[in-house]
Protein backbone atom coordinates (compact mmCIF):
# COMPACT_ATOMS: atom_id res chain seq x y z
CA UNK A 1 0.00 0.00 0.00
CA UNK A 2 1.37 3.42 -1.15
CA UNK A 3 2.89 5.83 1.72
CA UNK A 4 1.18 3.36 4.31
CA UNK A 5 -2.31 4.55 3.73
CA UNK A 6 -5.12 1.97 3.58
CA UNK A 7 -7.27 1.00 0.78
CA UNK A 8 -5.68 3.15 -1.77
CA UNK A 9 -6.93 2.06 -5.00
CA UNK A 10 -7.96 2.76 -8.30
CA UNK A 11 -10.13 1.02 -11.25
CA UNK A 12 -10.24 1.62 -14.74
CA UNK A 13 -14.19 2.05 -14.76
CA UNK A 14 -14.04 4.61 -11.32
CA UNK A 15 -14.92 8.32 -12.08
CA UNK A 16 -12.54 10.80 -11.00
CA UNK A 17 -13.08 12.51 -7.66
CA UNK A 18 -14.52 16.13 -8.31
CA UNK A 19 -11.49 17.66 -5.70
CA UNK A 20 -8.76 16.97 -3.07
CA UNK A 21 -9.21 14.74 -0.32
CA UNK A 22 -12.06 15.84 2.72
CA UNK A 23 -11.41 15.21 6.12
CA UNK A 24 -14.38 13.83 8.39
CA UNK A 25 -15.15 13.62 11.57
CA UNK A 26 -17.63 11.41 12.76
CA UNK A 27 -19.51 10.04 16.34
CA UNK A 28 -22.28 7.85 17.36
CA UNK A 29 -23.80 6.78 20.59
CA UNK A 30 -26.86 5.52 22.43
CA UNK A 31 -28.15 6.61 25.60
CA UNK A 32 -28.52 3.63 27.57
CA UNK A 33 -26.48 1.25 25.62
CA UNK A 34 -29.14 -0.08 23.84
CA UNK A 35 -30.95 2.81 24.05
CA UNK A 36 -31.85 5.76 21.56
CA UNK A 37 -29.26 6.56 19.22
CA UNK A 38 -27.50 8.70 16.72
CA UNK A 39 -24.76 9.51 15.14
CA UNK A 40 -23.29 13.08 13.82
CA UNK A 41 -20.31 13.90 11.46
CA UNK A 42 -18.82 16.97 10.05
CA UNK A 43 -16.80 16.86 6.42
CA UNK A 44 -14.67 19.63 5.31
CA UNK A 45 -11.96 20.28 2.31
CA UNK A 46 -8.62 20.35 2.72
CA UNK A 47 -9.01 24.19 3.58
CA UNK A 48 -11.15 23.60 6.01
CA UNK A 49 -14.03 25.15 4.38
CA UNK A 50 -17.54 22.89 5.76
CA UNK A 51 -18.95 20.74 3.01
CA UNK A 52 -21.41 18.93 5.22
CA UNK A 53 -22.73 18.32 8.66
CA UNK A 54 -24.60 14.82 9.42
CA UNK A 55 -27.10 13.99 12.00
CA UNK A 56 -29.42 11.42 11.86
CA UNK A 57 -31.27 9.66 14.94
CA UNK A 58 -31.16 5.48 14.64
CA UNK A 59 -33.73 4.38 16.25
CA UNK A 60 -32.86 1.84 19.45
CA UNK A 61 -29.00 0.76 18.77
CA UNK A 62 -26.07 0.18 20.96
CA UNK A 63 -22.69 2.72 21.05
CA UNK A 64 -21.24 0.65 18.55
CA UNK A 65 -23.87 0.25 15.88
CA UNK A 66 -23.94 4.12 15.77
CA UNK A 67 -20.76 4.52 15.34
CA UNK A 68 -20.51 2.37 12.45
CA UNK A 69 -23.55 4.72 10.75
CA UNK A 70 -21.45 7.27 11.30
CA UNK A 71 -19.12 6.20 9.02
CA UNK A 72 -21.41 5.07 6.76
CA UNK A 73 -22.84 8.13 6.55
CA UNK A 74 -20.10 9.68 5.66
CA UNK A 75 -18.54 7.18 2.58
CA UNK A 76 -22.13 7.57 1.71
CA UNK A 77 -22.04 11.36 1.05
CA UNK A 78 -18.67 11.44 -0.65
CA UNK A 79 -19.62 8.89 -3.35
CA UNK A 80 -22.72 10.45 -3.71
CA UNK A 81 -20.92 13.98 -4.34
CA UNK A 82 -17.95 11.99 -6.00
CA UNK A 83 -15.43 13.39 -3.32
CA UNK A 84 -13.20 10.31 -3.26
CA UNK A 85 -10.44 10.86 -1.57
CA UNK A 86 -11.41 10.94 2.28
CA UNK A 87 -9.00 10.78 5.31
CA UNK A 88 -11.79 10.20 8.56
CA UNK A 89 -11.01 10.59 12.10
CA UNK A 90 -13.03 8.92 14.89
CA UNK A 91 -12.80 8.30 19.03
CA UNK A 92 -14.32 4.92 18.24
CA UNK A 93 -11.33 2.93 18.88
CA UNK A 94 -12.91 -0.56 18.22
CA UNK A 95 -14.55 0.40 14.93
CA UNK A 96 -11.42 2.46 13.64
CA UNK A 97 -9.02 -0.80 14.64
CA UNK A 98 -11.78 -3.11 12.88
CA UNK A 99 -11.24 -1.05 9.65
CA UNK A 100 -7.71 -1.27 9.66
CA UNK A 101 -8.09 -5.09 10.07
CA UNK A 102 -6.10 -5.00 13.56
CA UNK A 103 -9.55 -6.46 15.26
CA UNK A 104 -11.92 -8.81 14.60
CA UNK A 105 -15.45 -8.56 13.73
CA UNK A 106 -17.07 -10.99 16.16
CA UNK A 107 -20.37 -9.58 17.02
CA UNK A 108 -23.46 -10.31 14.51
CA UNK A 109 -24.80 -7.17 14.81
CA UNK A 110 -22.05 -5.62 13.52
CA UNK A 111 -20.66 -8.00 10.54
CA UNK A 112 -22.84 -6.96 8.49
CA UNK A 113 -21.92 -2.91 8.74
CA UNK A 114 -18.57 -3.68 8.75
CA UNK A 115 -18.82 -5.34 5.03
CA UNK A 116 -20.75 -3.07 4.05
CA UNK A 117 -18.09 -0.08 4.98
CA UNK A 118 -15.61 -2.41 3.50
CA UNK A 119 -17.44 -2.31 -0.25
CA UNK A 120 -18.06 1.84 -0.01
CA UNK A 121 -14.35 1.92 0.73
CA UNK A 122 -13.80 -0.23 -2.59
CA UNK A 123 -15.31 2.92 -4.58
CA UNK A 124 -12.83 5.53 -3.66
CA UNK A 125 -9.79 6.11 -4.90
CA UNK A 126 -8.25 6.85 -1.45
CA UNK A 127 -9.25 6.13 2.39
CA UNK A 128 -7.76 6.72 5.69
CA UNK A 129 -9.27 5.90 8.83
CA UNK A 130 -7.44 7.46 12.07
CA UNK A 131 -8.38 7.28 16.12
CA UNK A 132 -8.65 10.51 17.83
CA UNK A 133 -9.50 11.21 21.66
CA UNK A 134 -13.46 12.74 21.87
CA UNK A 135 -12.39 16.11 22.90
CA UNK A 136 -10.80 16.07 19.54
CA UNK A 137 -13.97 14.92 17.79
CA UNK A 138 -16.59 17.91 19.35
CA UNK A 139 -18.80 18.77 16.40
CA UNK A 140 -18.87 15.35 15.19
CA UNK A 141 -20.03 14.67 18.86
CA UNK A 142 -22.74 17.34 19.66
CA UNK A 143 -24.38 16.48 15.96
CA UNK A 144 -24.67 12.96 17.36
CA UNK A 145 -26.43 14.50 20.48
CA UNK A 146 -29.00 16.25 18.60
CA UNK A 147 -29.96 13.42 16.11
CA UNK A 148 -30.31 11.51 20.04
CA UNK A 149 -31.90 14.39 21.16
CA UNK A 150 -34.57 15.14 18.12
CA UNK A 151 -35.39 11.22 18.47
CA UNK A 152 -36.13 11.72 22.31
CA UNK A 153 -38.06 14.72 21.63
CA UNK A 154 -36.29 16.77 23.83
CA UNK A 155 -35.45 20.39 22.92
CA UNK A 156 -32.45 21.58 20.71
CA UNK A 157 -29.88 22.94 23.15
CA UNK A 158 -28.76 26.65 22.17
CA UNK A 159 -26.11 26.87 20.04
CA UNK A 160 -22.88 28.20 21.98
CA UNK A 161 -22.29 31.82 22.34
CA UNK A 162 -19.98 32.67 19.60
CA UNK A 163 -16.72 34.66 21.22
CA UNK A 164 -16.29 38.08 20.00
CA UNK A 165 -12.57 38.31 18.66
CA UNK A 166 -9.92 40.62 20.19
CA UNK A 167 -9.29 43.89 17.71
CA UNK A 168 -6.92 42.90 15.39
CA UNK A 169 -3.99 45.32 13.50
CA UNK A 170 -4.97 46.04 9.93
CA UNK A 171 -3.63 44.07 7.63
CA UNK A 172 -3.27 47.72 5.18
CA UNK A 173 0.42 49.39 5.39
CA UNK A 174 -0.17 53.02 7.21
CA UNK A 175 -0.74 55.71 5.43
CA UNK A 176 2.69 57.34 4.54
CA UNK A 177 3.59 60.38 6.61
CA UNK A 178 3.44 63.66 5.01
CA UNK A 179 5.05 66.32 5.30
CA UNK A 180 3.66 70.03 6.12
CA UNK A 181 3.75 72.10 3.06
CA UNK A 182 5.82 75.28 3.87
CA UNK A 183 4.69 78.60 5.03
CA UNK A 184 3.64 80.79 1.24
CA UNK A 185 6.69 83.89 1.37
CA UNK A 186 4.59 86.95 1.88
CA UNK A 187 3.56 88.63 -1.18
CA UNK A 188 5.31 92.41 -1.22
CA UNK A 189 2.41 94.77 -1.28
CA UNK A 190 2.45 98.76 -2.64
CA UNK A 191 2.45 101.15 -0.25
CA UNK A 192 -0.74 103.17 -0.63
CA UNK A 193 -0.29 107.14 -1.88
CA UNK A 194 0.88 109.46 0.49
CA UNK A 195 1.34 106.49 2.94
CA UNK A 196 4.85 107.51 5.25
CA UNK A 197 7.40 104.38 4.44
CA UNK A 198 10.45 103.92 6.68
CA UNK A 199 13.42 102.07 5.55
CA UNK A 200 17.21 101.99 6.16
CA UNK A 201 20.39 102.40 3.40
CA UNK A 202 22.34 99.03 2.68
CA UNK A 203 24.96 99.24 0.15
CA UNK A 204 23.83 102.74 -0.91
CA UNK A 205 19.96 101.61 -1.80
CA UNK A 206 17.11 102.14 0.65
CA UNK A 207 15.44 98.70 1.70
CA UNK A 208 11.97 99.32 2.42
CA UNK A 209 10.65 97.81 5.75
CA UNK A 210 7.58 95.52 6.00
CA UNK A 211 8.35 94.25 2.76
CA UNK A 212 6.98 97.37 0.82
CA UNK A 213 8.40 97.78 -2.25
CA UNK A 214 8.23 100.79 -4.94
CA UNK A 215 7.64 100.90 -9.12
CA UNK A 216 10.74 102.21 -10.77
CA UNK A 217 10.28 105.57 -11.79
CA UNK A 218 8.67 107.10 -8.37
CA UNK A 219 9.99 110.28 -6.61
CA UNK A 220 10.73 109.60 -3.31
CA UNK A 221 11.32 112.02 -0.39
CA UNK A 222 14.12 110.98 2.78
CA UNK A 223 14.09 111.87 6.21
CA UNK A 224 17.41 110.70 7.85
CA UNK A 225 16.37 109.78 11.42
Amino acid sequence: MPNGDLFAAEASTRSRSTGGTVLAHCDGGARGNPGPAGYGAVIAAEDGTVLAELSEFLGHKTNNYAEYSGLLGVLQWAIDHNHLRVRLVSDSELMVKQIQGKYKVNSPDLKPLWEEAKRRIAKLEFFNISHALRHKNKTADRLANEAMDRGMGRPAAAPPLKAIPYPTKSSEPPAPKRMDPLPAEPRPSAPAAGEMLRGFVRDGSIVLLGGKTLPDGVFVKVIRE
